[in-house]
């Protein structure tokens, strides 16, 4: 195969290298020891045309030594200052200018509009604006007597889950005889509600309603600690209805409603408590004679009251500032009238529960076990007898 072979040019041949300055280029009218005029010196940079011409000598190629030159005087004129740097900086450059909106003469004929209406009102809009006008809610206090017996554990665990249901705030007085037993305690803490756990230390054994110690250190508790709401006893035996705890954070002073009730007989149920007209108490209705000589005909978990009373008792204008506690002196069944007499002068003083007093929100059910005592623990110890084995 033939090969081409490019010879030199006879131009470049002829070079004559004397004293080592043979090489010549166009380029060098760029460099300082060129004849170049259009590129003038600078005293500035002397030492990069010099740098630029050695690197000429030395053969390297040509675009890197470009690339080069150019960087460094990018980089000499980017950190020259050609002007004034003014420091005399003031917040007042930094502020924004005051902006006013036009002014607009409104005038109206003969009309004045107070308020834009919108004919699209959802019932969302609705529930918020009466959530903002609703105040907080009343603390509940609640205050239970509680003893041994058979069925104590049914009996606390019904009504604090009843109470579990109660919106908060709400505080469950639970009062113990004697010592705060660990069966109680295990009881409160799985209700979920807030509690209390008392001890009673008084001897309740001679006197017929074994509650009013336990009820009177509640309320010794209240007025020391100063508790605010409405206090409200609940004996753990009855049957209570949400209706009612909802309706007892509209107290003001004093409330009341009637109360259903099993008669001593144990075959009819009865009434007692006030005969209303709207929320005012005009009257009482009873059926048992031997309580007729009451002031008030109403039963312990028939009432509720503002706790202010117990210890705030300018508030209420009372004449007296003795405590406030049930008697164990009177006669059964005039424990409430007697308790009543000492908060309030009268019906007028008094608000009825719901409309007319016309609902039925709680239940007394007289039950009577006797002596009968709860197992250690609510544990069996032995295993009950086999009566109908499996075949």
């Amino acid at each position: 195969m033939n090969s081409f072979r490019r010879t030199l040019s006879p131009a470049n041949h002829d070079h004559s290298y004397q004293n080592g300055t043979g090489f010549s280029s166009q380029s060098d009218k760029f460099l300082p020891n060129g004849n170049s005029k259009h590129f003038p010196s600078s005293t500035h940079l002397p030492f990069l045309f010099n740098a630029v011409n050695l690197v000429y000598r030395k053969g390297w190629r040509r675009s890197v030594c470009w690339c080069l030159f150019f960087f460094l005087i990018g980089c000499v004129f980017g950190i020259t200052p050609f002007g004034r740097i003014d420091t005399d900086i003031q917040a007042k450059d930094f502020a924004f200018p005051k902006l006013k909106p036009p002014h607009v003469n409104l005038q109206f004929d003969d009309q004045i509009v107070t308020s834009v209406s919108f004919g699209v009102n959802t019932r969302l809009q609705e529930q918020k604006e009466v959530t903002d006008l609703i105040e907080p809610l009343k603390q509940l206090i609640v205050v239970t007597p509680t003893y041994n017996r058979g069925f104590q554990a049914y009996f606390l665990n019904r009504l604090g889950q009843v109470l579990r249901l109660v919106k908060p705030p709400l505080v469950w007085v639970v009062v113990e005889e004697k010592a705060a037993s660990f069966e109680t305690a295990e009881i409160l803490r799985k209700t979920g509600v807030m509690y209390r756990h008392m001890v009673c230390t008084l001897n309740s054994s001679n006197v017929k309603d074994r509650g009013i110690h336990q009820r009177n250190a509640a309320l010794e508790h209240i007025e020391r600690h100063k508790l605010d709401g409405i206090v409200f006893f609940a004996d753990d035996d009855n049957v209570y209805t949400l209706e009612l705890f909802e309706s007892l954070r509209t107290i003001r002073r004093f409330g009341t409603w009637p109360v259903a009730m099993l008669a001593q007989s144990k075959n009819k149920a009865i009434l007692e408590g006030p005969v209303c007209n709207s929320s005012q108490v005009i009257g009482w209705h009873t059926i048992e004679k031997s309580k007729r000589l009451r002031r008030f005909h109403v039963n312990m978990s028939g009432f509720a009251f503002n706790s202010t009373i117990l210890w705030d008792p300018k508030r209420w204008g009372r004449p007296f500032s003795n405590p406030i506690r049930q008697l164990d002196t009177v006669k059964e069944g005039f424990q409430e009238t007697t308790f009543i007499e000492q908060v309030l002068e009268d019906e007028s003083q008094m608000e009825g529960i719901l409309p007319d007093c016309s609902r039925i929100i709680n239940w007394h059910l007289h039950l009577d076990i006797g002596n009968l005592v709860y197992p250690k623990g609510w544990l069996v110890e032995k295993n009950l007898e086999v009566t109908l084995p499996i075949k």
